[in-house]
């Protein structure tokens, strides 16, 4: 009686039974299970809520990654004068000569060569194909879009690597004071190139570290394990961004000066790059997780309405069916 009802209707559920003759029901089926027993329905439900965690992931991490880029230029171009920042003497200062043999002039804004720029896309790109393959872990409750709170979350981790990059820029341009944060450090008189090639760094090195922040969602970043493939994308691509800020030639990229760290003195730069990179990531994950306590508390967003999952006409159908079955 059950086939024959399914047979008027064109619906088949295939769990292990043959096939009932008559019109091609499994075709215009709501759901085939190609095993007996129902665990591949919830093995389908845990596939789909581990494919939405990536495509969560991905957008939290492209959105973190695009507003750090755009707001630390934005703002370096139109605050920060690297000409304001030369040493008055820089004409007769042997120290100045020493590290800017062509005595030229620092330019009125800051900006960064095109090739540059187009390096840390194309390593962040080549980066985040691995996320496809990150290990995810599944909700236990169904999950639901929240627009306004994956924007914010993806806010707040940008704007901590933004800082950390708006104020490492102000550091270097500052190494030729007296008393200054780099002289201290006796990493005073940078010139004008490696201040670009260390930017160029920072802001590659966040852009990477950001990637293990946003995969966590609201966790820590060391509470989620990533999958080996991303970790070796990642380390691929902070290698070739190390390489390329330490060893660059002294050369001028669309008339911008830029020089590898290794070239001149004072050495020891990138140490003082990452470690100031690696300080900045962990302030930054820390501020996501604050703000998620802090949303989920005051459920702001309506964070705390996950909602439920509404069944189709077609699959109230079925499970009065199945119900009927088994009695």
């Amino acid at each position: 009686m059950l086939g024959e009802e399914r047979k008027q209707r064109g619906l088949w559920v295939s769990a292990g039974f043959e096939e009932l003759p008559g019109v091609h029901a499994k075709a215009a089926s709501d759901i085939v299970l190609t095993e007996p027993g129902l665990s591949t329905i919830v093995e389908g439900i845990l596939i789909s809520r581990r494919i939405w965690c990536r495509v969560r992931n991905f957008l939290t991490y492209r959105i973190a990654a695009t507003l750090q880029l755009l707001c630390f230029f934005f703002i370096a171009v139109f605050l920060l004068r690297p000409i304001e920042y030369m040493p008055k003497d820089w004409k007769t200062n042997p120290e100045f000569r020493a590290v800017e043999p062509n005595l030229q002039e620092w330019p009125p804004f800051f900006h960064m060569p095109v090739l540059m720029l187009m390096l840390i896309t194309l390593l962040n790109d080549g980066t985040l194909i691995t996320i496809g393959y990150d290990i995810a872990v599944a909700p236990k409750t169904p999950p639901k879009w929240n627009m306004p709170f994956l924007f914010s979350m993806a806010f707040v981790q940008s704007f901590v690597a933004m800082i950390s990059s708006v104020n490492l820029l102000y550091i270097l341009l500052h190494s030729w004071d007296e008393g200054s944060m780099m002289r201290t450090l006796g990493l005073g008189g940078i010139s004008y190139g490696k201040i670009t090639s260390s930017i160029y760094l920072k802001v590659s090195v966040s852009d990477f570290l950001t990637l293990f922040s946003a995969r966590a969602g609201g966790d820590w970043f060391f509470m989620v394990k990533p999958a080996k493939i991303l970790l070796l994308g990642a380390m691929i691509a902070l290698s070739c961004s190390t390489c390329f800020a330490m060893f660059w030639p002294k050369s001028y990229p669309d008339g911008i000066q830029t020089e590898g760290l290794l070239e001149s003195p004072p050495y020891m730069l990138e140490v003082f790059v990452w470690s100031w990179s690696l300080s900045w990531w962990l302030a930054e994950d820390a501020a996501k997780v604050l703000c998620r306590w802090i949303v989920h508390k005051y459920n702001i967003f309506d964070i705390n309405n996950t909602g439920e999952m509404e069944l189709t006409n077609s699959a109230k159908k079925l499970q009065e069916e199945m119900r009927r079955a088994l009695a």
